[in-house]
């Protein structure tokens, strides 16, 4: 019956219900197969027509949430970087700290001089001869994708930098590149176009295999946001302090006390932040 049942994207678009796609979500958060059949059926008998995806994703939670607190804050992970606002600056930290556990020497928020004008650049990441200028594109609504224009401005703005950074000593062996890095998706016409004049392009899931769900997940690099042990308003402490992975508070504890978080707290906070550290 489920199978036939229309739910509503976030878009509004209303397509059929999908149930590979809810267990595919489920099976990234390490759950036993057990469990995820056991939420697939109380999900299945529990949806309706015109049911919202993020209905759909609530239930899911709570009920991973029951089963796992670590498996719902893997399964929450898109929301959590979602989190990050309102600013962009905490997204633009967890790209460097991404790349710099990727090998890179990274430098977050830096003014370049550029042929022209002076750029503020996010990250600079430095590697081998790979010398990057990424740009990182922050939306606090999944329904807010990365247009062509994007990728049209940050090249430009590359190009400028580029002919600055190749009259540098030892910079004319470098392979010098752009890119942009957003937390939720590119139009198809913005993948061309960066493509195109190729610009690293990394979103939620783009490359596929290598976007930042997959990269996150890989190295152990959630953000604190995905932790249901912390209080949005706790949260909202460490990020302004410069805090942005659950790595981060796993190897400094009186990061809790600074914050003012209740001693009886701390072992189901950092329990689960050593969880979420772990490499897959």
């Amino acid at each position: 019956m489920s199978n036939k049942i229309n739910i509503v994207k976030h878009s509004g678009e209303s397509v059929p219900f999908d149930v590979k796609k809810l267990i595919k979500s489920l099976k990234r958060t390490q759950t036993s197969d057990e469990s995820i059949q056991q939420i697939i059926e109380q999900i299945q008998s529990n949806i309706y027509e015109g049911i919202t995806t993020k209905k759909i994703y609530q239930m899911a939670f709570k009920l991973l949430k029951g089963k796992s607190r670590v498996s719902a804050s893997k399964y929450k992970l898109k929301k959590a970087l979602m989190e990050l606002g309102p600013s962009g600056f905490p997204f633009e930290k967890l790209v460097g700290k991404i790349m710099k556990h990727e090998g890179f020497e990274t430098k977050v928020g830096v003014i370049v001089q550029g042929n022209c004008v002076h750029h503020e650049v996010d990250v600079i990441a430095l590697k081998d001869n790979n010398h990057y200028m990424i740009e990182c594109k922050y939306h606090s609504d999944q329904g807010r994708f990365c247009n062509v224009k994007i990728p049209l401005y940050i090249h430009s703005r590359f190009l400028d930098v580029e002919k600055q950074w190749e009259r540098q000593k030892g910079h004319q062996a470098k392979l010098h590149k752009g890119g942009v890095y957003t937390n939720t998706r590119f139009t198809t016409d913005a993948i061309q176009y960066g493509e195109c004049v190729g610009l690293l392009l990394t979103s939620w899931d783009y490359p596929k295999g290598n976007g930042l769900k997959d990269r996150i997940n890989k190295l152990g690099l959630h953000p604190l946001t995905a932790l249901t042990t912390l209080t949005k308003a706790e949260k909202t402490k460490l990020l302004d302090t410069g805090i942005v992975l659950c790595k981060e508070l796993h190897e400094n504890p009186s990061l809790l006390e600074k914050i003012g978080v209740p001693k009886p707290r701390y072992k189901t906070i950092l329990e689960d932040s050593r969880e979420l550290c772990r490499k897959h």
